[in-house]
This record gives C-alpha cells, sequence and structure tokens, in this order.
C-alpha cells in the first residue's frame, strides 16, 4: 500500500497578514482559528465568503509553530505553503518581456526575514516575479509570508530548478543580468537599465557563488560610506529597485 504523502502546513497570525490572505489568496487557507469573540468584519466575512470553517483559538494548545506570548490578535491561519509558488516552465512561457520587466533571483538568502522583506521590496518596486532555487535556500515558510506583511500573496513566488541554468534562460530571453556586490563593475547611481533586468541575491555570509559570478553581464553594488562594510542583502536589494524604479515607473502601476 503506498504510503500517503504528508502536506505541510504552515501558520500565520495577526490581523493584517491574514486578512491579506483570505483577499489574495484564499485557496491557499486550509485552517482559521479565531478566538472566541473575535468580532473583526472583515475577516469574518472573507472567511464565510471563501467557506473556510472555523476552529477556536485555545492558546493553551496553539496551532504548531505558534507561541501562546505571540501578537497574534485572535487569529492564526493555516496555508499549505507549496500552493503559494508558480512553477518555472509556466512562469517563463507567460512573462510579459519589456524593459519595465525586473525579476530577482535568490541565490541562497538563508534567512527567512531576508526572504520576506526582499518579497516585500519586490512587490513594492513592481518585480514581475521572485524566484526561488530549492537548495540551500530559506523556502516559503509562515515567518517569510508575515514579514512580507502580506505582500507575498500579490507578487508571483517561482520555484526554480538551479540558478545559473535559469540565468542563461533568461539571458536568451533577452534579460541583462545584474548580480548584488558590494565591489559591483557599475553602481546604482549610474546604471542606465534599459533591457528586461535580472537582480541576482547572494548569500547572507559568502555573497554571490563564483559560477554564478561568472554568468552575470554585470555585477552592479550600492554607493556607502566606507565606514560602513557592506549593506544587508535585504536592504541593498531595496535600494537597488528603488534605482531601478525610478527609471521605470510604469511598474509602479
Amino acid at each position: 500500500m503506498k504510503k500517503k504523502e504528508r502536506v505541510e502546513v504552515e501558520y500565520i497570525y495577526g490581523k493584517h497578514a491574514v486578512c491579506e490572505m483570505l483577499q489574495e489568496r484564499p485557496d491557499v487557507v486550509v485552517e482559521l482559528y479565531l478566538e472566541a469573540d473575535f468580532r473583526e468584519k472583515t475577516i469574518l466575512t472573507l472567511a464565510e465568503r471563501n467557506n473556510i470553517s472555523i476552529k477556536i483559538l485555545n492558546l493553551k494548545n496553539p496551532p504548531r509553530g505558534i507561541s501562546s506570548n505571540a501578537t497574534h490578535q485572535g487569529v492564526v491561519a493555516g496555508l499549505l505553503p507549496h500552493k503559494l509558488t508558480v512553477p518555472y516552465k509556466e512562469f517563463r512561457e507567460s512573462l510579459k518581456k519589456t524593459p519595465d520587466t525586473a525579476l530577482l533571483v535568490l541565490g541562497e538568502v538563508q534567512d527567512p526575514h531576508n526572504v520576506g522583506a526582499i518579497i516585500r521590496s519586490g512587490a513594492a518596486f513592481g518585480v514581475a516575479g521572485v524566484l526561488i532555487p530549492p537548495h540551500n535556500q530559506a523556502p516559503i515558510t509562515g515567518s517569510v509570508v508575515k514579514v512580507s506583511a502580506g505582500m507575498a500573496f500579490r507578487v508571483p513566488l517561482v520555484t526554480i530548478p538551479n540558478v545559473n541554468t535559469v540565468l542563461r534562460d533568461l539571458q536568451q530571453d533577452g534579460f541583462w543580468v545584474y548580480g548584488l556586490e558590494g565591489k559591483g563593475t557599475t553602481t546604482t547611481v549610474t546604471e542606465k537599465f534599459t533591457r528586461p533586468s535580472v537582480f541576482v541575491l547572494g548569500n547572507e555570509s559568502v555573497g554571490l557563488r563564483e559560477k554564478t559570478k561568472e554568468l552575470c553581464d554585470e555585477l552592479i553594488s550600492v554607493p556607502i560610506h566606507p565606514q560602513c562594510e557592506s549593506l544587508n542583502v535585504a536592504t541593498a536589494t531595496a535600494v537597488v529597485l528603488a534605482s531601478w524604479s525610478l527609471q521605470h515607473p510604469k511598474a509602479l502601476s
């Protein structure tokens, strides 16, 4: 008899994050826990509209991974993270490629808080997708969704087989690949982003892998004061995307 595959459920909490999920992606919700006296009308209405059953939130026995001291605001939701992601082949085939198109590729970003912050910046500055490899990379979890402040439901999250293979594909599709690097060959101040752009983000400790660097068309850096050694990867991403979006205001609409 074939063994039944275990379905992984991640939990998020807080009114804003749960409301965003119920509005944008109710299809990923499998459980909804509310305190007995919960009265937030929008969440109650969205749960009813999407036929999501409600369970009583018992903080003496909370859902897995949720601390009784968490700022849950009376609401916890369970989601299926694999449903949040889009297969790479499907995404590539449907992607519209113009000079106003930008993508983020995560290259072994391992802190869930960084991943969530990067997704939020991607949504804020109009990127067309965040591409996520399967190995040595923080996956999409409840923590990532929480830090993204609900933006994980608004920007496509794409599962990719391999960073370097995908970069070659995108170059064939006309994209210019930028690797974020402290000692870049160009900077956010001087670069003219005239083609569809891909920004590759490296690991928090060691940065981009050497083979990935070699594949990049340019290494791009953020000019900073010499008293500061470097920027956090999520912060650097926000600065780079802000510079890119200044030249591509259509991406913000």
